[in-house]
């Protein structure tokens, strides 16, 4: 977070990721990450280090989630949401993207969400002590690896039938009890309708990859993803993909407005 001073008036900017502020990893890892000076994510995050720095009470956050404080809990009071919404007959479906899923009781809530038919897709690159495809247990869900040129670290969470606002969230943190009660995470709601869509059309790219990814069976081995007569699909490659071209239209979008004499902020496309 960054205080800075703007005519008579203090402003605080911030950012917040899901890795870490390292240049190395940097280039090797795929990460998601918010800045913002949205007032009241800044005036948790200052409320969240003036916790950590000095005596305080427990602090209350409006919109972050906070191990040890508030993160488990919320994690499973969504969980049991969309538990409750599938129990309604609505259509109901939970999407998470971790390292790692050990801990016990997000466990459990994610086998009582399968049994009343939510749809839970897990992306979990490594160790996963929820076994999946159990008849009665956890038929409705599926456990994916992806392990390619990049290393996956963002983690992301999504609730189909939360609230507008906070039905996506990045962060830190692993479901482990490390991570929910030994470890400061943050974990952060994406309320742009628009990111929003990007990083939820992105976890279903996880689910349609079929060259570097593995699913996980009932019996606790690893199957490469089938291809079922489908062209081969790498989300990693196809992002990549993405990125140069994107990056190629806003080079030419400026390259054109320097050749018009226009400002940049008034040249087409922007």
């Amino acid at each position: 977070m960054i205080v800075r001073r703007e005519g008579n008036k203090l402003r605080r900017y911030a950012h917040l990721g899901t890795g870490n502020y390292n240049p190395s990893t940097a280039k090797s890892y795929t990460d998601y990450s918010l800045f913002t000076s949205n007032p009241a994510f800044t005036a948790d995050l200052a409320n969240l280090f003036n916790t950590l720095t000095g005596y305080t009470r427990k602090p209350n956050f409006k919109k972050i989630l906070v191990a040890p404080f508030n993160l488990h809990d919320e994690m499973i009071r969504l969980i049991r949401e969309e538990t409750r919404a599938a129990k309604k007959g609505k259509g109901a479906r939970i999407v998470i993207k971790v390292n790692s899923l050990i801990d016990p009781d997000a466990i459990q809530s994610l086998y009582e969400a399968s049994k009343a038919g939510v749809k839970v897709d897990l992306v979990v690159r490594g160790i996963c002590g929820l076994v999946p495809g159990v008849k009665g247990l956890s038929d409705n869900i599926t456990v994916r690896s992806l392990l390619g040129r990049f290393l996956e670290h963002s983690r992301v969470y999504h609730f189909q039938n939360a609230p507008t606002g906070k039905r996506t969230y990045l962060g830190s943190a692993d479901w482990m009890p490390r991570n929910f009660f030994r470890r400061v995470e943050v974990v952060f709601p994406i309320e742009d309708s628009a990111m929003e869509k990007e990083v939820i059309d992105t976890m279903d790219g996880f689910l349609c990859d079929n060259e570097f990814a593995t699913e996980l069976k009932s019996r606790g081995n690893y199957l490469s993803a089938p291809k079922r007569g489908k062209k081969p699909f790498a989300l990693q490659n196809h992002l990549v993909e993405q990125s140069i071209e994107a990056t190629t239209r806003e080079m030419e979008t400026l390259r054109l407005g320097r050749t018009s004499g226009k400002p940049e902020d008034q040249s087409e496309g922007n």
